[in-house]
This record gives structure tokens, C-alpha cells and sequence, in this order.
């Protein structure tokens, strides 16, 4: 008799040809299997869920939550200032983006925090290295391959759980912050990766015997695997079928804006909605790059950023999930405080984070960093960015962050969730 085959081994190569268990290319199959359970138990009432949305390119600050009183602001920018007339204004010296008015109304709601000034020590522009700084917590110099996501992940203290953490869903490659040792994180370019591709439950005995003959397994291991294989699927087509289910809910007539980010955060409403247990969800928004004629293209990001934001807290406060259900909005840096010749903006560094989604009880945090004191040119950073990351981990997700940050960092001072 020829040596058996391991069941991890026929699950990775020899079904290929039996195109039994199939539900998306660049799932882990350990998340696929149990998918169906995870949708079909109940959540508990208090567990929480973390969605990150990253604004990548270095979203302008300054041009987002505006000092719209200071006549520095307004000479540094002579065509890129915004009137003091069109900003939402959030006191006598500051206010939101005229594009913002989603985001307005969930600040008139409680559920909108900006923390100012977030940044860290000697801040490098360039974008990849920045992104990775916040992706790792770490420096080029003594950076691991893991984010701090993932250590988080890794760190969850249960080896046995089977279900992902977390969860990227766009077509950009797999974020850092979400890679860790031992940890497997499904990157999903579209929900579609999670319906079934398999043939019908009937013909999967017979396509998995026909493939174990062709691999020559041995017959003490022909009835464990075929079982394996049959759970396996049935569970893969019972989390289809859910998912279907949960994905064809129809929308309220503009519940959802018509766009890149709305479109991710509509599929991830419906999946929380749905029941899956995944805590942390990850989606980017790209072109944030503004050096040139930035007003119009910046103008249209934030709207969509805002508008995105808006119907997802919408969705999930009609479901009366919307206090479970924590946003945290960063870009890799700011931008210079100076508009350049070509009407744009060039690599800066401070700017502010956002927190959006339960009631926060304050709407601002950290004082807006000074228009005269300068670092070569850019607002200086008053909020490290580990600080928030800590805030999120330890009150949010209720876990220790001494491991996952790689070091011990204060929580933002003031921050309470409800």
C-alpha cells in the first residue's frame, strides 16, 4: 500500500482537482471552514469590532479640520485656503471640510473624535516609509515582518480559535499592519471571494474518490478525508448561501454613496450585520497624494471619505450595532503647511486621526499645533500615534498593548467609550 496522504496535504493539493473547496483564491482555508459557524452563532451583545480606514497618500490636515481663524493659515495658502465662511465650523477657531457634512452631523451626534497633531519623533516623509512606521510601530532599522495588528492577533491568547481576527478587503496588497507570526488574514479583492465556486453537494463524493484514486491514497485514510472533505464543503456552501443572503439585503434608497470606499463599507455593514465574528476590518482609500490643483480632487476624497462614513454608522445605528462598532481614520503623514506652485501641497508630517462610531463624549482631543511653530516648514506633532493605537487596543478590544506596540505608551488623555 502506498503512504498515506495528510489531510492537510490533500486539502492543499490534491482537491485542486476536485474543485470541491473552493470559495476564493487567497483565503486561508482554516477561516473558510469554519465560516459558516461563525455566522450562524449568536454575537455576543458586547463584543467589539474594530474597522480601519487609511487615507493613503497623506491626506492634508490642515485643509480637513481648518484653523480658519488664524491669518497664518490664510497667507500660507492664498489659493488653497478655505473661506472661513464655507467651513462647518466646530468652534471660533477651527471647523470641518464644506465637504464634511456627514461627518458634521455624526460630530452634532457624539460619534466623531479628531485627535490632533498625531505623528511621532524625527517623522520621515517619504510615503512607504512613513506607512510603515505606522503599519509597525517600528523603525527600517529594527523592524520585524510583523504590524501591530497582527501582534495583536497573534497575542489573543485562544490557539484554538479557527475564525479570523481580521479581515482586508480591497485590491492593494495586504496591509503590514495586519501581517503576524502564525497568523493567517484573509485579503479579498471583493465579497465574491467568499461565495462558493465548488460543484453541487451531490457530485462531491464521487469527484473526491475519483481524485483520492488519482492520487493513489491508501484505504485507511479514504473514509477520515472523505468525511473531512464532505464537512469541509458543506460548511463552505452553508456560508455562501448565508453570505448571499446577508449581501442581497436591498439598501435604502441612498443609504450608500455610489463609490470606491462606500462601496467596501456597504459589504462590511453586511457582514457584521450578518453575524461574523471578525474584529478588525480593513479598507483603504487612495489619492490622497495632492502636490497638484489640489482643491477640486481633495475636495471629492473627503467627500467620499465623509459620505462613506456616515451611511456606515447609519446602517449599523438602525441595526442598533453602532455602539459596538469602533472607525479609526489615519493617513501615513500630513501636509506642509505652505501651498507649492502648483497649487497642491508637498509631503508634511503631523495631522490629525479620527475616531468615529460610539458615543465618545468629546469631539476633539489635543490642541491644533501652532501655525508659528514650525519644524522646517511643517506643524509639529503633539499626540504620538502609539497613544491612540493604545487607547484602541487596551478600551476598545480590551487587550494589553505592551506587546502588540512594542513598548509602554500612555492612552490619549480624556478619551472614554461609552
Amino acid at each position: 500500500m502506498n503512504n498515506p496522504i495528510s489531510r492537510r496535504r490533500f486539502n492543499l493539493s490534491t482537491l485542486e482537482g476536485a474543485s470541491a473547496v473552493a470559495i476564493g483564491v487567497g483565503v486561508p482555508g482554516h477561516w473558510t471552514q469554519t465560516l459558516a459557524a461563525t455566522l450562524s452563532e449568536q454575537r455576543a451583545k458586547d463584543d467589539r469590532i474594530l474597522v480601519v480606514v487609511q487615507l493613503t497618500g497623506g491626506n492634508d490636515g490642515l485643509n480637513t479640520i481648518i484653523p480658519f481663524a488664524d491669518e497664518r493659515y490664510q497667507k500660507a495658502r492664498p489659493k488653497l485656503a478655505i473661506s472661513a465662511s464655507d467651513v462647518l465650523s466646530l468652534n471660533s477657531q477651527t471647523g470641518l471640510h464644506p465637504s464634511m457634512r456627514g461627518i458634521a452631523s455624526l460630530v452634532e451626534e457624539r460619534k466623531f473624535c479628531i485627535v490632533n497633531g498625531v505623528g511621532y519623533p524625527d517623522p520621515n516623509r517619504s510615503h512607504f516609509e512613513s506607512m510603515d512606521i505606522w503599519h509597525s510601530c517600528q523603525r527600517k532599522e529594527s523592524r520585524s515582518n510583523d504590524g501591530w495588528l497582527g501582534r495583536l492577533f497573534a497575542s489573543n491568547g485562544d490557539p484554538e480559535r479557527t475564525d479570523s481576527f481580521g479581515l482586508h478587503l480591497g485590491t492593494e496588497q495586504m496591509p503590514l499592519a495586519l501581517a503576524g507570526r502564525g497568523v493567517q488574514t484573509p485579503s479579498l479583492a471583493t465579497v465574491e471571494q467568499l461565495r462558493w465556486k465548488g460543484t453541487s453537494k451531490s457530485n462531491l463524493d464521487g469527484e473526491v474518490v475519483a481524485t483520492m484514486s488519482r492520487s493513489q491514497a491508501g484505504t485507511d485514510t479514504e473514509s477520515s478525508l472523505l468525511d473531512f472533505v464532505t464537512a469541509s464543503t458543506s460548511a463552505a456552501m452553508q456560508a455562501s448561501k448565508q453570505l448571499d443572503k446577508a449581501m442581497a439585503t436591498p439598501d435604502k434608497a441612498g443609504d450608500f454613496p455610489d463609490s470606491q470606499l462606500g462601496e467596501k463599507l456597504k459589504v462590511i455593514s453586511r457582514l457584521i450585520l450578518a453575524g461574523l465574528k471578525t474584529q478588525v476590518y480593513y479598507v483603504t482609500l487612495d489619492g490622497f497624494d495632492t502636490h497638484a490643483n489640489q482643491l477640486v480632487a481633495h475636495a471629492s476624497l473627503i467627500r467620499q471619505w465623509s459620505d462613506a462614513l456616515k451611511a456606515f454608522h447609519k446602517r449599523l445605528a438602525d441595526a442598533g450595532d453602532s455602539d459596538r462598532v469602533l472607525v479609526f481614520t489615519f493617513s501615513e503623514f500630513g501636509r506642509r503647511v505652505a501651498e507649492n506652485a502648483s497649487q497642491g501641497t508637498d509631503h508634511g508630517a503631523a495631522a490629525p486621526a479620527y475616531l468615529s462610531g460610539p458615543n465618545l463624549g468629546v469631539s476633539m482631543l489635543g490642541e491644533q499645533p501652532s501655525l508659528s511653530d514650525l519644524d522646517d516648514g511643517d506643524v509639529k506633532f503633539n499626540t504620538d500615534f502609539r497613544c491612540v493605537y493604545a487607547s484602541i487596543v487596551e478600551d476598545w478590544l480590551g487587550m494589553p498593548s505592551k506587546n502588540v506596540l512594542l513598548g509602554d505608551h500612555p492612552k490619549l488623555d480624556g478619551l472614554k467609550f461609552s
